[in-house]
């Protein structure tokens, strides 16, 4: 199974921050299993962040799941998802039962939309599931393992299909947006609040090709005050959050459309496609051209053509 180490810790941040390190044969950046399967680190009991999604089915157990120092009770069965930068950790007094689901935000090229579900299911740390929905939930997990196992040929394509199923069902559980209830209002709240904000921004059609600071003044605050906010509730900076959702979005253009190199380059906010090259090999050790040859694992729809490119 994928190991999930401890990695290095963010600048300045003393909160250890995981990353997702899936080996050979599976080569997705993605993984799922039980709680025992997956390992320790599974069920953490020290405050820690992520570089990836995770989604947490609790079919059994008893103890507490602390997300952003809100300290929340587990009843099972429950479902919950932790954001990439979201610190959390398991206060546990019974064994927990369960499946977990890791995967990194390059996982999401196929169904972008899915970025928006995770982020809401992600304000509410426990989602408390009716049995029905339970059952159906293990049963599509099961399958997804079954997938996931297998390796046979478009086995990325189906995973994909099945995790926006799995978001899709969980957010119809949901009776709105979460509030927090904690009554602990202040600076930390800001904070999140606005790193949301902040990330809800670089989702918008356009929002990859504007600068940190166009960002701030359409949230209404300086700068400093944004990178001071969003590393406070991320440990990452706007500039890395913004250069992490500048490749993101260079990759879906590249894997689904024909759009030239320079016009993938303008559209995420680089015109000097040279620059736009060094950026995208520093980021993935590959140039555009390379990446939009190899990186398809699974046949895709016919990608879309530019008008502009001859």
């Amino acid at each position: 199974m994928p190991r999930v180490p401890d990695g290095p810790a963010a600048s300045a941040d003393p909160v250890p921050l995981h990353r997702l390190d899936v080996p050979a044969p599976h080569l997705l950046p993605f993984a799922l299993g039980t709680f025992d399967t997956i390992g320790p680190l599974s069920r953490a009991s020290f405050p820690h962040r992520h570089s990836f999604h995770e989604v947490v089915y609790v079919a059994e157990g008893s103890g507490r799941h602390v997300v952003d120092s809100v300290c929340r009770p587990l009843q099972p069965p429950q479902l919950c998802v932790v954001w990439p930068g979201q610190v959390h950790h398991w206060e546990l007094t019974g064994q927990l039962s369960g499946w977990v689901v890791l995967f990194n935000p390059d996982f999401l090229l196929t169904h972008p939309e899915d970025e928006e579900l995770l982020r809401s299911l992600s304000t509410q740390p426990l989602l408390p599931l009716p049995a029905e929905q339970a059952r159906g939930l293990t049963r599509l997990l099961r399958e997804m393992r079954e997938e996931y196992e297998c390796g046979a040929s478009g086995h990325r394509s189906v995973l994909e299909s099945l995790l926006h199923v799995l978001l899709v069902r969980a957010a119809r559980s949901a009776a709105g947006p979460a509030h927090d209830t904690s009554g602990r209002p202040g600076v930390e709240d800001r904070a999140r609040e606005l790193a949301r904000d902040f990330l809800g921004l670089l989702g918008l059609p356009d929002g990859v090709g504007a600068s940190v600071g166009e960002h701030a003044a359409r949230l209404g605050v300086s700068g400093g005050y944004l990178t001071e906010a969003v590393k406070r509730a991320t440990g990452r900076t706007p500039s890395q959050l913004l250069r992490e959702a500048r490749v993101r979005e260079a990759k879906r253009l590249l894997i689904a459309t024909e759009l030239s190199v320079r016009r993938v380059a303008d559209r995420v906010g680089y015109p000097d496609a040279a620059y736009f090259c060094r950026f995208f090999r520093r980021e993935t050790g590959m140039s555009p051209g390379s990446f939009r040859r190899t990186a398809l694992l699974a046949p895709r729809p016919a990608p879309a053509r530019d008008p502009a490119h001859r």
